[in-house]
């Protein structure tokens, strides 16, 4: 799968710090960052950024996301964080999985206390997308058995049954919510400095789809798109999500008795079309609001 995007010189800027070159550059590019779900290619004098792989449409968007949410007059929040943030503890939170039609969609929650900040990033804790599986799978054994976490997953069936009624995001904005609450209760009485969550919707939508939850977690909130940028307990969340994910993801494929891809392209179609001529239902394997539903059903039939 390839994205390509054409970007503001301020924003072409900032993304070569965050997509730090790691393979061989080719001719007329400034960076290039290869990770196992996407590789990202910066291209110095039209300022097009291409993605490419199976999360490659997923990280176009956050920065399509970024522009849109930064023309919008309804922020409910400094676009800054306070000084220092990066050195507090912060409870930050992730979510992985809502790109792609097979699997589960994972969130999770991680605390970093100040005096680990150094610790955990020293580890090469960032972002998952740019970490390779086996990278990811072992970070996330050595930052749970130092952080405080929890892990909220929506298997498929699940995730079909609770999305009825819902948009992607409402029922996202529910999953961080009990994830920070149930670390929150593990942390007692330690409390954080701060939370952060990984920005995927305004504050004030994000606390309206929470509304009549029974626990809400809103204090010290803050949102910030490419949240692993701003604080490693963001980075930490969404590298326990992925190798929990992972996980799953291998449970469904051996259940399937074929490898899921990951993301939602025609591969996706033709993978979901197979099943379906097996017999299976596609409930117990992908996010069935997806367009690729209609698309398998039809490749089914021939």
């Amino acid at each position: 799968m390839q994205k390509v995007i054409t970007v503001d010189p301020a924003t072409f800027t900032k993304m070569k710090k965050i997509y730090v070159t790691n393979t061989t550059l080719p001719a007329g590019a400034a960076f290039r960052m290869k990770g196992s779900r996407v590789t990202v290619t910066g291209y110095t004098k039209s300022k097009k950024v291409m993605f490419q792989g199976a999360a490659a449409d997923e990280e176009a968007q956050r920065w399509d996301q970024e522009k849109s949410l930064s023309k919008k007059s309804t922020v409910t929040h400094h676009p800054d964080l306070p000084a220092g943030f990066s050195s507090w503890s912060v409870l930050g939170s992730d979510e992985v999985g809502t790109g792609s039609y097979f699997g589960p969609l994972t969130v999770a929650a991680v605390y970093v206390a100040a005096d680990q900040v150094d610790t955990i990033a020293e580890l090469g804790v960032r972002d998952s997308k740019t970490l390779t599986d086996p990278e990811i799978i072992k970070l996330a054994k050595k930052i749970t058995k130092s952080c405080p976490y929890h892990i909220v997953n929506l298997n498929p069936r699940v995730y079909n049954d609770k999305i009825k009624g819902r948009s992607q995001a409402a029922l996202k904005a529910l999953c961080h919510n009990l994830a920070l609450s149930k670390v929150l209760t593990k942390m007692k009485p330690q409390v954080p400095d701060a939370i952060l969550i990984d920005q995927f919707e305004q504050p004030r939508t994000y606390f309206r789809h929470l509304h009549g939850q029974q626990t809400l977690i809103r204090d010290h909130v803050y949102f910030r798109i490419k949240g692993e940028q701003a604080h490693v307990a963001v980075a930490a969340a969404s590298v326990v999500a992925r190798a929990y994910s992972l996980k799953m993801m291998d449970q469904l494929s051996a259940q399937a008795g074929i490898t899921l891809p990951i993301g939602a392209n025609h591969l996706v179609d033709e993978v979901a079309a197979k099943l379906i001529r097996r017999g299976y239902d596609l409930r117990d394997f992908a996010k069935l609001h997806f367009a690729n539903t209609q698309k398998a059903q039809q490749l089914a039939k021939h």
